[in-house]
């Protein structure tokens, strides 16, 4: 077991209670980022975080990897990926989102923290495998799924605040439920995990909050009455119903 009895005993705060706007930062309210609903939602309303798994789901540019890029920010992680000790970066893309929130935390230790985003691990793998002593020197060798998997085991191992974005996108069924157990055991022992995916398997974590973003902002909603579920059940039920419209 990578998490010991103690630790899932143990009755441990959220590290992240809320994100809201910083009052005291300047922002341009006709910025890209700041005009998508959900964005816009949480800078003027703040958004209250649970404890255990969090998972925005949403369509493209909804504002999900926006919104997990600067909650990465805001709690001082490299938004490339890594711990906050990580320095490698490649091509500036995020938004200025992370520097107008402030997190409201739990008093107390900041214990650890992570974040992984599956379309830049290429280059967190890089820097990784540089390292003096490097315990990740492997990471290339293994398949993309299998190396993701690898580093979410060595890095999300004990209660603290992580961070995940298009996990899915690197793994195979099997291995998102592999990725969903994990969870589950983080959560247990008291790790508050914010998960942006359209994956209507991850998704399915009992337990979990599901935050749906879209036109109408953010707002809570059960599993079963995703949109991508709906989507999915549907495609799988009856593919050709979908298809003789595409493939005409």
């Amino acid at each position: 077991m990578f998490l010991d009895v103690e630790a899932r005993n143990r009755q441990i705060a959220r590290p992240v209670r809320r994100v809201e706007r910083d009052p005291g930062a300047e922002w341009d309210p006709d910025a890209w980022w700041a005009r998508i609903p959900a964005v816009r939602t949480v800078l003027d309303a703040g958004l209250d975080l649970p404890a255990g798994v969090t998972f925005l789901v949403g369509e493209n540019g909804s504002g999900k990897s926006t919104l997990i890029e600067a909650l990465a920010q805001a709690y001082g992680l490299n938004p490339e990926g890594g711990s906050r000790d990580a320095m490698h970066r490649t091509r500036h893309t995020e938004s200025p989102l992370g520097a107008v929130l402030r997190l409201v935390r739990t008093t107390g230790g900041r214990g650890d923290a992570y974040f992984l985003r599956a379309e830049t691990t290429h280059g967190l793998y890089t820097y990784l495998e540089a390292l003096p002593g490097s315990p990740d020197w492997d990471l290339h060798e293994r398949s993309h799924g299998e190396g993701f998997l690898a580093l979410l085991e060595r890095k999300f191992t004990r209660p603290g605040f992580y961070l995940l974005d298009e996990p899915e996108a690197a793994l195979s069924f099997t291995s998102t439920l592999s990725l969903m157990s994990r969870l589950a055991a983080l959560a247990e022992a008291g790790a508050q995990i914010v998960v942006a995916t359209h994956s209507p398997v991850l998704t399915a974590l009992p337990a979990a909050s599901v935050l749906e973003l879209g036109e109408h902002g953010i707002r809570t909603t059960a599993w079963s009455e995703l949109a991508v579920v709906d989507h999915f059940r549907a495609f799988l039920d009856q593919p050709d119903r979908y298809l003789r419209h595409l493939l005409r």
